[in-house]
């Protein structure tokens, strides 16, 4: 295990050497060409040549060149292994065999057999150089790739599903790497014996020779009625495999809803539906693909049965030797491989090529989120929206407009808004998970997108509504934004968020909790989250209604807790209830995407009829109270 373990701390420092830290630097995936034929995507231009898009992988080629070209070398001299086997069979026949020269058949024989054995040799080198090349390759494209999914905007995740971006990362890089390492050398390397063995037909007797040149226009014509139809399948095959893999993580994800609403046969059969879209285009694709290959092997064995007949007509008249008969049929033989390959080898490069084209979808997505020149080493945490507004990407209408509040260091701001009126949103463009599209948000006076944005999210800690936990253990859950963390800083934050469940975990904060945390219940999920933020100790503290999932015991105790840690720390708190309202020393009313009221809770519950209201309702919804009994709340409300 030990073993087996440094081996691959090996190979990821070998990687890291060779691309760096793909997180810190733009991709080495080369630039779309300036000229040629261009498609838009968003308000980005790339290439729409898929061979261009296959093109640009070769900077990852770069760092293993050598290897690359050790390979190509080695393909070639077995490749010239195998032309030569034929020409020495032809000297055993016309000469030795000819003239009963035994001693010349056993050094042309012993020849023979060593020009065969070189020929397999050059076979296994060229395959021990390239593994680590091929797969070397495939890993730096998947960690920039990756690393690009990282630094793009929340807007792009919103557009694209899961299940699509899964299959670009690692069905497409697998295809692009076997090109890489199978089909790109067999097509040079075919090309080359078609070449090669075609004149050396047409110098050993030409009317043969110009009978298989011939044979060749056919199969030229067939390569590119074919192409223009495998493109269109197999771009189609690549996006409906996105799909199957979209509808699974779905499904695996939504299990629990699924089985509550006793729906598996309807989700059973979307998913059916889908897995059969992908098998019956799959079948067209062997059905096109299996005509091609039946012909393209028919028409060398045409060829063959023609040249026998002329062949042997000749040399029956002296037109050729027979060791020149056996010669040139044996090296025609040797071009059916070639020939019939070219099947599967063009089939291989246009799935090659649409799956760079797939891929680079993803590498030339823009980015919008980048990094400023200034960094705030001592922060005092005051925040400023100057007339904030923000709209998302595909939309011309604003969900945000004319925010303006200011927060002073220290003091605690509640939010409180009906559905959809951007709470959420607006707490978004804190730490950068977007960017405004107008006005600006100032900390200390300096804009948010001035500053860098591994600074900036140590400045402004978040905790969602949705909690999202990671496949790991508690503890690296806990200290996912401050690694360095000593146990009595865990200890303390777990206390301020009641997430003390954790220490009667089975093996306490080492317990893996699984994919989504789905082992733990929705207020535990919540309680982590918190707790999660408030192990950051950040200057401006984001709580985006996350005490929505919580009994009420449980939040009156996070609450009394959180006073503590909210004292001397700048908070914005998405709130719902009167209790958590009580927690901020301001409120700030959003509605319809844009401030209304700011002022202490009492002045709104007096003066704002429509923040009355919502704070009613929300009673009502929790507590499930009628008619007088809301009246009462309201009035015990009123008295807060």
């Amino acid at each position: 295990m030990t073993s087996e373990h440094n081996s691959q701390a090996v190979i990821s420092d070998e990687v890291r050497t060779l691309y760096g830290d793909a997180l810190t630097r733009e991709p080495a995936l080369a630039p779309p060409p300036r000229s040629g034929n261009l498609l838009r995507s968003g308000n980005h231009l790339r290439s729409g040549n898929r061979l261009a898009n296959l093109w640009r992988a070769r900077t990852y080629m770069r760092p293993y060149i050598g290897r690359f070209t050790a390979m190509v070398v080695f393909a070639f001299l077995s490749t010239m292994a195998g032309i030569v086997t034929p020409l020495v069979t032809q000297r055993i026949i016309d000469g030795p065999v000819a003239h009963s020269d035994h001693r010349g058949l056993w050094v042309l024989g012993s020849a023979a057999i060593g020009v065969g054995v070189v020929e397999a040799l050059f076979m296994f080198l060229r395959r021990w150089v390239v593994a680590r090349a091929t797969l070397g390759v495939e890993a730096g494209i998947r960690l920039d790739m990756y690393a690009k999914l990282q630094r793009l905007p929340l807007g792009f995740h919103t557009q694209w599903e899961s299940g699509q971006l899964l299959s670009r990362i690692m069905n497409d890089l697998s295809t692009v790497r076997r090109f890489l390492g199978f089909g790109l050398l067999f097509i040079i390397m075919n090309t080359f014996q078609i070449v090669i063995v075609a004149i050396l037909l047409l110098r050993m007797y030409w009317p043969l020779g110009i009978v298989v040149v011939i044979s060749a226009a056919p199969i030229v014509w067939l390569c590119l009625w074919n192409e223009r139809r495998y493109v269109k399948i197999s771009r189609t095959i690549q996006d409906q495999t996105g799909d199957v893999a979209s509808a699974v993580e779905e499904s695996v994800h939504g299990l629990r809803v699924i089985k509550a609403f006793g729906r598996s046969e309807h989700i059973y059969d979307g998913f059916n539906d889908k897995a059969t879209t992908l098998w019956q285009t799959s079948l067209d694709r062997v059905k096109l693909v299996s005509a091609f290959w039946t012909f393209l092997e028919a028409i060398p064995t045409l060829t063959l049965i023609v040249v026998l007949a002329i062949g042997a007509y000749a040399a029956a008249h002296g037109h050729l030797t027979l060791g020149t008969l056996v010669a040139f049929i044996t090296l025609m033989l040797s071009l059916i491989w070639p020939i019939s390959s070219l099947g599967f080898l063009l089939s291989m490069t246009q799935d090659a090529m649409t799956a760079s084209d797939r891929i680079t979808e993803i590498f030339d997505a823009p980015e919008t989120i980048h990094d400023g020149p200034r960094c705030l080493d001592d922060p005092r945490g005051e925040l400023v929206f100057d007339d904030v507004s923000f709209h998302y990407p595909d939309s011309d209408d604003d969900v945000l407009r004319d925010v303006n509040l200011t927060v002073a260091p220290g003091e605690t701001i509640a939010l409180v808004g009906g559905t959809g009126s951007g709470k959420t949103t607006l707490t978004a463009l804190v730490p950068r998970l977007a960017d405004v599209t107008g006005g600006a948000i100032r900390i200390d006076g300096v804009d948010v997108r001035d500053l860098r944005v591994e600074n900036l999210r140590s400045i402004v800690a978040t905790a969602f509504e949705d909690a999202t936990l990671f496949s790991m253990s508690v503890r690296e859950n806990l200290t996912l934004g401050r690694p360095e963390a000593t146990e009595e800083e865990i200890a303390e934050a777990i206390d301020v968020a009641q997430a003390g469940f954790v220490w009667d975990l089975p093996w306490g904060l080492d317990t893996r909790i699984g994919e989504q945390g789905m082992s733990l219940s929705g207020g535990q999920r919540q309680r982590l989250a918190l707790a999660r933020a408030v192990l950051v100790k950040p200057r401006i503290l984001v709580l985006d209604d996350t005490l929505s999932a919580l009994d009420m015991n449980t939040e009156a105790l996070v609450e009394e807790a959180l006073k503590r840690v909210l004292v001397g720390v700048t908070g914005i708190v998405v709130a719902h209830r009167a209790s958590t309202v009580l927690l901020a020393d301001r409120v700030a009313l959003l509605q319809e995407g844009t401030i209304t009221h700011v002022g202490t809770h009492p002045e709104l519950l007096a003066t704002v009829p429509e923040y009355r209201e919502l704070l009613s309702a929300d009673y009502d919804a929790e507590q499930g109270m009628s008619g007088g009994a809301v009246e009462n709340r309201g009035k015990e409300v009123d008295h807060a």
